[in-house]
């Protein structure tokens, strides 16, 4: 297990992972990244153990897990002002930078950490606008710093995207995942590029969404069912990558070529990967080879493992129901 963790701004980011962290077992510092009088920092510390401690209990009154655990694990959460920056960075492994999106805070917070973090501590924006690769610049170990995005609610979705910058050790790297997996996360990597992965695609499938009730072509409501019951049941199973070789990439492929030439419109248009995977014959499962590589892979066993997923599914739905007899 790391070391201490450190959240370095102790908003609504800072406060998630910190629930996590410390749900995990670690030794979690929220350092306040403004200025503040007593009064007014004993008003955030308390806010702040008020909203983790609230969360835990959501989670358990769900049955996530044995509430009498939570003080234990609020235990393990301090809270400190700016003004003691040495005493709540001592001893971190890794801090987790969550400040408001602007340069001007993250480059305050950067020479914070520079100032007041251990030798050896690790950096990790969980900035979702900028870049790495921007970043590195405000720091003067830029070797061990990255990005590491957390979804919202940090403290439950598993999913956190890390991008290096370009000086970024694989050492560092290796920390981080480790932690994160340790805590049950699902950390991903990706090259430093605007919208890093999950924002990209849901970006576009929100604003497709958007467009669909703009045209009248069905209500918001419908759209949403759509989504929750066709959309992401199946998406929660296959990722979409692995869900064109499913059916195919030449399905993929003719059915943009007609969306682009119904509507008009260049955003339909297949991929230039997927035009070249055509050519190459590369069409997924069925010819071995697509965005993965079945050569090696028992299609049956396969399809039924996928199967299998989408019936448990489809049964958390609630949409499975018995056969008529």
């Amino acid at each position: 297990m790391a070391g201490r963790i450190a959240c370095l701004g102790a908003g609504r980011m800072g406060r998630g992972i910190a629930h996590a962290v410390a749900y995990g077992g670690h030794e979690v510092a929220l350092l306040d990244a403004k200025p503040r009088d007593a009064q007014r920092f004993d008003q955030l510390r308390g806010d702040a153990l008020s909203e983790i401690e609230g969360s835990l209990s959501m989670l358990a009154g769900l049955g996530g897990f044995d509430a009498s655990a939570i003080p234990t694990i609020m235990g393990r959460v301090s809270v400190y002002p700016l003004d003691a920056a040495e005493q709540a960075l001592a001893g971190a492994d890794i801090v987790f930078e969550g400040v408001p999106e602007t340069r001007e805070a993250k480059a305050d917070a950067f020479a914070l950490f520079d100032r007041a973090a251990p030798a050896e501590a690790v950096l990790a924006s969980t900035t979702s606008t900028m870049l790495s690769t921007d970043l590195a610049a405000l720091t003067a170990t830029p070797e061990r710093a990255l990005n590491a995005h957390w979804l919202n609610p940090a403290f439950l979705v598993p999913l956190v995207e890390l991008s290096p910058n370009d000086a970024t050790s694989d050492e560092v790297i290796a920390r981080v995942r480790a932690m994160l997996e340790g805590l049950g996360k699902v950390p991903i990597l990706c090259r430093a590029a605007p919208g890093y992965i999950v924002p990209r695609i849901q970006m576009l499938a929100m604003n497709e969404a958007a467009r669909i009730v703009e045209e009248g072509v069905a209500s918001a409501e419908d759209v949403d069912r759509a989504v929750k019951y066709g959309f992401g049941l199946r998406f929660g199973v296959l990722g979409l990558l692995e869900f064109i070789d499913w059916g195919g990439g030449d399905i993929l492929y003719y059915a943009s070529r007609y969306m682009r030439e119904a509507t008009g419109e260049q955003r339909y248009a297949p991929a230039e990967i997927v035009e070249r995977n055509m050519e190459a014959g590369h069409v997924g499962l069925r010819s071995g080879q697509g965005f993965y590589d079945f050569s090696e892979t028992d299609a049956e066993d396969w399809r039924r493992a996928r199967l299998s997923a989408f019936l448990d599914m489809v049964r958390h739905s609630g949409c499975l129901k018995p056969p008529v007899v």
